[in-house]
């Protein structure tokens, strides 16, 4: 199994590096977010669950992180990925080898460990339940149950946790490069007491995410953005820059005549 070996310089420049490649690859990034999401009390641990559609997931969330929650990060990879590119490790990622059910378990524990850890910021997990990527239109969802096992073990030892559906959708819209658009929902307070096993909770991840994506899709085929955050403004494309130049040719020629 691969640890985290944090390391807050390379978080720095972890942080710049990303938010550097979404300027380039996107025209921008934007984010829903439902009350409660950035008011949670910092020593409950949370576990952000979200659809796994892109190769571009594990760089939003640590965007997120750094930028909207100041948490301390850490998120599950899977293991012979996280083999090739163990510099994940320095920003706060473990591996999980689904072939090995004794290092499963081992993961799960470690997990549990990572959140329920004495911390001045709030711990956070960022977990994709499918573990693998699949379209975002694929209906049903399946969920591995990791993720309600690892609340499960929580709360063996603390008397609550929060969990935060997070959707993410990739759009070409009106221009040349694509939105990147996020959507929190309202955090969900679990306690001992609450918590109805791991087969409801896996169900229950499962439909929200299905709803939430759904909800997400709405928001842009309708173009309501109002309450959307800019996270990343891009650089302007090709046609943004063609438009510049056309508006200063006409503009030029103007006051020329």
């Amino acid at each position: 199994m691969l640890k985290v070996r944090r390391s807050r310089l390379y978080t720095l420049w972890f942080g710049w590096y990303s938010r550097r490649q979404f300027r380039r690859y996107f025209n921008s990034v934007r984010v829903f977010m439902q009350s409660g999401v950035q008011e949670m009390e910092h020593g409950i641990p949370v576990v952000f669950y979200a659809n796994h559609s892109c190769w571009w997931d594990g760089f939003w969330s640590q965007l997120c992180t750094e930028e909207l929650f100041h948490q301390n990060l850490h998120i599950i990879i899977e293991f012979k990925q996280l083999q090739k590119h163990r510099f994940f490790t320095r920003i706060g990622a473990f591996s999980l080898d689904r072939s090995h059910p004794r290092s499963a378990i081992q993961t799960i524990h470690y997990a549990a460990e990572l959140l329920t850890a004495k911390s001045e910021r709030q711990n956070a997990l960022w977990i994709f339940p499918q573990g693998r990527i699949e379209s975002i239109d694929k209906r049903p969802l399946f969920f591995f149950k990791g993720t309600a096992s690892i609340v499960s073990r929580v709360l063996e030892t603390i008397p609550g946790i929060y969990l935060v559906s997070v959707v993410s959708r990739i759009e070409y819209l009106e221009e040349q490069k694509p939105e990147l658009f996020l959507s929190f929902r309202e955090p969900l307070q679990i306690t001992p007491t609450e918590f109805l096993g791991p087969d409801a909770l896996t169900a229950y991840m499962q439909r929200m995410t299905e709803t939430h994506l759904d909800e997400l899709k709405e928001k842009i085929i309708n173009r309501t953005f109002d309450d959307a955050h800019l996270l990343v403004r891009g650089k302007p494309s090709i046609n943004r820059r063609i438009e510049a130049i056309r508006l200063f040719l006409h503009l030029d020629k103007r006051e020329k005549s």
